[in-house]
């Protein structure tokens, strides 16, 4: 099980503001990223999001992604 986290990044100090969290339930990480990039554009959230993360069961951040031109 994965954690597909989104979030913005604030200019001024780099804080991370979660803007959704989605679980996904698979064993395989690759897996995980492929639906996290693909709901990247496509979740209804709040505001745009600037990245997003993926953290394993364990609470362990374990891929971290944005498109190029936005920050993290």
């Amino acid at each position: 099980m994965f954690i597909i986290e989104f979030f913005r990044v604030r200019d001024t100090d780099q804080a991370h503001a979660t803007l959704g969290r989605v679980e996904h339930d698979t064993a395989e990480l690759e897996d995980a990223k492929v639906r996290a990039r693909s709901l990247f554009e496509t979740l209804a959230m709040p505001q745009e999001p600037d990245a997003l993360r993926v953290v394993d069961e364990h609470g362990e951040e374990v891929f971290v992604w944005s498109p190029e031109g936005r920050r993290t």
